[in-house]
């Protein structure tokens, strides 16, 4: 087999093992918020983990999957949820970001790669930026849309989320350092 196909086939393996993650990720009970419908999940550490792991191709692979199983009505969400309708619920604006995560993430990744020399720095603040403010963000735009709810409340009730964001995005990154050199990623 060539180089170029072991490489594939490698990093559709590792996303296949990344997206079974993320499900069983979502085994975990969710932790409603009183303040706002959505609740506290560890399902994104999974598209964290997509992002920073397998690049914008292979994560965003990783992660569509994942989101084309919950809209096949796969119950695999945390709480046991799935199914289209759960795209137009207040968790709506979150799934989407999901999908855009791995993009933003390489984004930021490769913008300042020059700027920043430690590899573990650049990867958490990357990690932290796209895979959880984005995500932050972009679902309270839509969470004040479905809720409704002004968007200024909405925005800042996406402040109850990045403390344990940040402890996410932290794990992710000793994680993923640790799993890239059993796998031998880099």
């Amino acid at each position: 087999m060539e180089r170029s196909n072991q490489s594939a086939v490698k990093m559709m393996t590792l996303a296949a093992m990344i997206t079974a993650l993320t499900i069983v990720m979502g085994l975990m009970p969710r932790i409603p918020l009183l303040l706002i419908p959505v609740p506290i999940v560890l399902q994104n550490m999974g598209v964290m983990m997509a992002g920073d792991m397998l690049g914008t191709r292979y994560g965003t692979l990783s992660v569509g999957i994942f989101l084309l199983l919950v809209s096949l009505g796969l119950p695999i969400l945390s709480g046991g949820l799935g199914g289209a309708v759960v795209f137009l619920g207040a968790t709506g604006g979150y799934l989407v970001a999901w999908l855009f995560a791995p993009l933003v993430i390489n984004l930021i990744k490769n913008t300042l790669k020059g700027k920043i020399k430690n590899q573990l720095i650049l990867s958490l603040l990357s990690v932290w930026l796209g895979g959880a403010v984005f995500i932050d963000v972009f679902g309270a735009f839509w969470l004040a849309i479905q809720a409704p709810m002004p968007l200024s409340t909405a925005m800042f009730s996406t402040l109850l989320f990045i403390p344990g964001d940040t402890i996410k995005a932290i794990l992710v990154i000793i994680i993923a350092n640790r799993l890239e050199k059993i796998v031998h990623l880099n």
